[in-house]
C-alpha cells in the first residue's frame, strides 16, 4: 500500500477543492423537450472586395465591420445586381445586407438586392458617413412580383453612400457605448470572455456599493446580429437605469445587473443574417453551450450569483422581428412570481396607444428565456421589438419598460 504524506494528502485536497469550486461556478447541462443540434457547422465566409464596375463608373465594397456583400454585376443599363448570400443554411429568413456604393461622377442607379431563396425583410437604410442613417424614400424601393428581390433607385457620386438594412452597430460602435457608460460611477466596462473568433464578449457591471447579497438582474442583446432595433432598445433601457432619477439611483443601491450587450460579436462584424461562426443561432445553445458566446455568458452568470450568495431573479433578452412583442414563459418564476403580469400591464397603462402583445408559452426549445427560468428559476423574458418601429418610439419603449421595472422591484 502506498502512503501519501502530509503534503501530497493537502495538495490533493486543494486540487479537489479548487476544481470543485470551479465546477460549481459553471451553468449545468440542461434537457429540454425540444432538443435542438447546436454543434458546429460550417460557414461560408464573404469575400472581402472591391467591385469594379469601370465601364459605368459604379463602384461598391463591403470593406468593414458589419458589411454583407457577397457579388456585385452589372445587368443592363443603370441596373446593378447586389447578390446576397447567408453564412449557412438552413437558416431564418432574414436576408441582411450593408455595403457602399460610389462613382466617378454623379448618377442615378438601380441596385436589385437578390437574395437566392430568402424574401425581402429590411427596409434599406442610407447614411453619407456609416454613423447617421435615414430611411430610403418608400418610392424609391420596388419589389418584385413574388416579395424575393428589392429595387432600390440611389443617387449616387464621389461622396460615398452606404446602404444597410439596419442602421450599423458592429463590435466597434457597441464597444464605445459601453466605454462611454463606464464613466459613470455605478459601472464597471469588463470583458466576459472571447468569441470562436477572439472578440471581446463586451460586459457592464451595474450597481453600487457591495453587490454580495443583492439579486441580480441579467440583460443581453444581439443574439442575432440583425436584429439593431433590440439592441436600441436595450441601450435606452439601460440609459434610463443610469439616468440620475430618485427611482434610478435607489435601484442600482438595491440591485446588481450584469450587462451583455454584444452576444454575437463575429456574427455581427461579418455580416451574418443569424449565426456566429460556428454556424449555429446562439438563442438554440442555452441547454449545452457547444458555442464558446453562450457557454462563457451562461458561466459569467452563475458565476457571479454564486460567488456574490445572490439570486439571479430576472433576465432579460433584447431581439427584433416583424412586430413588438413580449416572449414569456407560461410557468412563472419561484424567485420573482408575477413579475411578468405586472410589467406588461404597466406597459399597457402608459403606452395606451400601442398594442402590446405578449405570448407566452412553455419551456421548449432551449432558448435563453427557458435557461433563465429552468437554471436559475428566474423570471426569463424575451423582447422583441419591430425591425421597422420608429427609431424614438424605441427609445420611448426602452425607457418605458425599464421604469416599470423598476418600479416594481425597488419596493420588492
Amino acid at each position: 500500500m502506498v502512503k501519501l504524506s502530509n503534503t501530497s494528502i493537502f495538495c490533493c485536497l486543494l486540487l479537489l477543492l479548487l476544481f470543485g469550486c470551479r465546477s460549481t461556478y459553471q451553468a449545468k447541462p440542461l434537457d429540454f423537450p425540444k432538443p435542438v443540434d447546436t454543434t458546429d457547422k460550417p460557414i461560408e465566409l464573404q469575400s472581402k472586395k472591391v467591385y469594379s464596375i469601370t465601364q459605368k463608373a459604379v463602384f461598391a465594397d463591403n470593406l468593414f465591420d458589419g458589411a454583407r456583400l457577397n457579388d456585385f454585376q452589372h445587368i443592363n443599363q443603370d441596373t446593378f445586381q447586389a447578390s446576397i448570400h447567408p453564412e449557412n443554411k438552413p437558416i431564418n429568413r432574414s436576408p441582411y445586407y450593408a455595403f457602399r456604393l460610389w462613382s466617378n461622377q454623379s448618377q442615378k442607379i438601380v441596385v436589385a438586392l437578390n437574395y437566392d431563396e430568402a424574401k425581402h425583410r429590411y427596409a434599406p437604410k442610407i447614411s453619407r458617413d456609416g454613423m447617421n442613417w435615414t430611411l430610403l424614400d418608400t418610392t424609391k424601393v420596388q419589389l418584385d412580383g413574388s416579395g424575393v428581390n428589392a429595387f432600390l433607385e440611389l443617387d449616387i457620386s464621389t461622396d460615398t453612400l452606404w446602404v444597410a438594412a439596419q442602421e450599423l452597430q458592429n463590435s466597434t460602435h457597441v464597444k464605445n457605448w459601453c466605454l462611454e457608460k463606464a464613466k459613470l460611477p455605478s459601472v464597471t466596462f469588463q470583458v466576459a470572455g472571447k468569441s470562436k473568433q477572439g472578440r471581446d464578449m463586451l460586459h457592464l457591471d451595474i450597481g453600487e456599493g457591495d453587490p454580495r447579497k443583492k439579486d441580480i438582474i441579467a440583460i443581453i442583446s444581439r443574439q442575432h446580429p440583425p436584429e439593431v432595433t433590440g439592441y436600441l432598445a436595450m441601450k435606452a433601457f439601460i440609459e434610463e437605469i443610469l439616468a440620475d432619477t430618485p427611482l434610478s439611483n435607489d435601484f442600482r443601491k438595491k440591485y446588481h445587473l450584469l450587462v451583455y450587450p454584444l452576444m454575437n460579436p463575429d456574427g455581427v462584424d461579418l455580416g451574418h443574417w443569424r449565426h456566429n461562426t460556428g454556424g449555429i443561432d446562439l438563442n438554440r445553445d442555452w441547454a449545452y453551450y457547444h458555442q464558446p458566446e453562450v457557454k462563457q455568458v451562461a458561466n459569467h452568470i452563475v458565476k457571479n450569483a454564486k460567488q456574490q450568495k445572490s439570486k439571479v431573479i430576472l433576465g432579460i433578452d433584447f431581439h427584433s422581428t416583424w412586430f413588438d412583442v413580449l416572449y414569456t414563459n407560461s410557468q412563472s418564476a419561484k424567485n420573482l412570481p408575477r413579475f411578468k403580469d405586472y410589467w406588461v400591464a404597466g406597459f399597457r397603462e402608459v403606452l395606451s396607444g400601442e398594442k402590446i402583445r405578449e405570448s407566452p408559452s412553455a419551456v421548449g426549445a432551449p432558448v435563453s428565456k427557458g435557461w433563465f427560468l429552468t437554471q436559475l428559476d428566474a423570471e426569463g423574458i424575451v423582447y422583441e421589438v419591430g425591425d421597422e418601429t420608429p427609431r424614438d418610439l424605441i427609445k420611448k419603449k426602452g425607457k418605458t419598460a425599464a421604469i416599470e421595472m423598476m418600479e416594481l422591484l425597488i419596493y420588492k
